[in-house]
């Protein structure tokens, strides 16, 4: 790896004003530090030039030239050698250099052909093919000595360095995208799409020289001694050349060969790096056989778990009581393909599994908690008295029964299970921010694949629906403090695991909540869709009332299907109001809902 400048950004006072910027310029500088070192530490490059060795020179094997007596002895004999590359010499520089360097060989080749039209030496064939062979060997030989030294750890560390330096610079001018245009990344694909152009942007500058004002006083200097070495070495070649005709010939050949096809595929891969970064980024790599299995495997994880649930009482038998405090068992699956995605691009049902466990074991946490309460109750005890009959001396038992206080233990089994939410998870695994835009992105375009999991309800975003309640609804007191309380997180989106305004909801945790907070009097905890099924009396439709609770089935891949999935409170005229994608008013009639319906239930009291 040649040195290479190290950029250094520059900020007004009033951009580092802004504490994001102030802290992002920060870390670009000290990152810059740390490579600049590094550069520092790195040995002297060499390339490999042609020289003339004169007759009688010693070669760098320490052999003497023979004394032949012809033109070409006279003339000495051409050799490569290694020479020092300038300090200030980029990879501009170079690039630039093998612009000229490809019309030397243009040239070369045209020469070539001459000479080997107007050679009359009959070993002359012979002689070209020798010293091309010669010529390839050296070759092969600077090669693997590059590559060799490019293996080196000192140079590997300059280059992370300078990486990471340069990525410290792009965020620091991401940040301040930001502070001066908050608008322009209102959203994540917005936010990934800045991201990417200022890296372009940033990229183009660093490789022309433009980044940092030393680079291109470097570049400049460097290319104009390259023009003047480039011209001596042209003068030599043809020389030798001339010399060597048809042994040039079929290297030269044999390297336009090696440049075309190395050119093409390089050419290919730049096309589909261009043409498609933006899909890629935004799209799930995985076969559809893979995305459907994954998601089927998790299901089973909490299909186990559900079940599990459901035998608590067997396998924790002796309880005075079981208390079931139950978040909703399901996920996003578009959350769970997106993280996946950015963790193993194209993956395997087999290649994930330790993965699915990770993630699951995060998302859920059952805890079974023991509580004693010391109680009193009323118990009837028998008692007995002695009388003596005073005129006769005889003694009688009588026996008698009272009521007496005591106090015993009272067991309880607290069950509680907690939903995070896939999303919750993937934010607190600790991702770089690059992982953490592109799951964002993932999660937005949904991979570019809304129906691969059309089945799931309020996976993809839905319509807003708004509803005046009729007057004489709300005449009932009790259904007037639910809605107050519910239409306080209309537009709310649906969030797996969510049973808080802070959190947001789904479907189950908005109604618990309504139930706990609207003031009349219930305190159910945080129950799922079966749980707030089954304190429920379930009623006849034709009894529904404003207030009621709405509960429907195989809305998606839940571990019981047969039994609620969803539920949403009813307000009257075929209506309710639920937490779909948004939160919102929706009616009960579309083909949907009736193919979904269960039944309607009412709350105690």
């Amino acid at each position: 790896m040649a040195k290479k400048p190290v950029t250094r950004l520059q900020f007004s006072k009033n951009e580092l004003t802004d504490e994001k910027v102030r802290k992002a310029a920060a870390k670009a500088e000290r990152a810059a530090d740390k490579a600049e070192a590094a550069q520092v530490k790195l040995p002297k490059k060499t390339r490999i030039q042609l020289v003339r060795q004169a007759a009688g020179e010693k070669s760098p094997g320490g052999k003497l030239r023979s004394e032949k007596k012809s033109a070409t002895a006279a003339k000495g004999k051409l050799r490569f050698e290694k020479v020092e590359v300038p300090a200030g010499e980029t990879n501009a520089m170079v690039r630039a250099g093998r612009k000229v360097s490809r019309a030397v060989v243009a040239g070369a080749l045209a020469e070539t052909k001459r000479a080997v039209d107007n050679a009359d030496d009959g070993n002359s064939g012979t002689q070209a093919l020798n010293s091309g062979t010669s010529a390839v060997e050296t070759g092969g030989y600077a090669i693997s000595n590059a590559r060799y030294s490019h293996k080196l750890k000192q140079e590997k560390q300059a280059e992370r360095l300078l990486h990471k330096s340069d990525e410290a610079n792009i965020e620091a001018l991401y940040q301040k995208e930001i502070r001066a245009d908050p608008d322009a990344v209102s959203n994540p694909v917005s936010r990934w799409r800045q991201k990417q152009e200022i890296k372009k942007q940033y990229e183009t500058a660093r490789r022309t020289g433009k980044a940092a004002a030393s680079g291109a006083s470097n570049t400049a200097k460097g290319a104009e001694k390259a023009a003047k070495e480039t011209k001596s070495v042209t003068e030599k070649a043809v020389e030798f050349i001339k010399e060597h005709p048809k042994g040039v010939l079929i290297v030269l050949i044999a390297a336009a060969l090696v440049v075309f096809i190395s050119s093409t595929f390089s050419s290919c891969s730049v096309l589909f790096q261009a043409g498609g970064h933006v899909m890629l980024g935004t799209s799930y790599t995985a076969e559809e056989e893979a995305l459907n299995g994954v998601d089927a495997d998790y299901s089973a994880l909490e299909t186990a778990l559900a079940n599990q649930i459901a035998n608590i009482e067997s396998t924790h038998s002796g309880y005075d009581e079981y208390r079931y405090n139950l978040a909703e068992i399901g996920h996003n699956p578009y959350e769970l393909a997106s993280y996946l995605t950015i963790l193993f691009e194209d993956y395997t049902r087999d290649e994930v599994q330790s993965t699915l466990q990770a993630i699951f074991d995060a998302q859920y946490t059952l805890t079974l908690t023991e509580e004693v309460e010391i109680r009193t109750r009323t118990e009837t005890r028998t008692g007995t008295s002695t009388y003596t009959d005073p005129e006769t001396g005889e003694t009688s038992t009588e026996t008698y029964t009272y009521e007496v206080e005591v106090e015993y233990e009272y067991y309880i089994l607290n069950v509680t299970l907690t939903n995070s939410g896939i999303d919750a998870v993937v934010r607190a695994a600790g991702l770089d921010e690059d992982r953490l835009s592109r799951y964002d992105v993932l999660l937005e375009t949904r991979g570019n694949r809304d129906d691969l999991f059309g089945d799931v309800a309020f996976a993809v975003p839905g319509e807003y629906t708004d509803y005046d309640i009729p007057g004489e609804a709300l005449t009932d007191e009790r259904f007037r403090k639910m809605i107050t309380e519910a239409e306080k997180y209309l537009g709310y989106p649906y969030v797996w695991g969510g049973s808080s305004p802070s959190t947001s909801f789904d479907c189950s945790g908005f109604v618990s909540y309504v139930i706990n907070n609207c003031g009349n009097g219930w305190s159910v905890g945080r129950l799922g869709a079966v749980g707030l099924k089954d304190i429920c009396a379930i009623i006849p439709r034709s009894e529904a009332k404003p207030g009621d609770l709405i509960f429907f089935h195989h809305t998606y891949n839940a571990p019981d299907p047969s039994n609620a999935t969803h539920v949403g409170i009813y307000v009257g005229n075929g209506m309710m109001i639920h937490c779909g994608n948004p939160i919102s008013y929706t009616s009960i009639e579309s083909n949907y809902w009736q193919e979904h319906f269960l039944c309607f239930g009412r709350l105690p009291g």
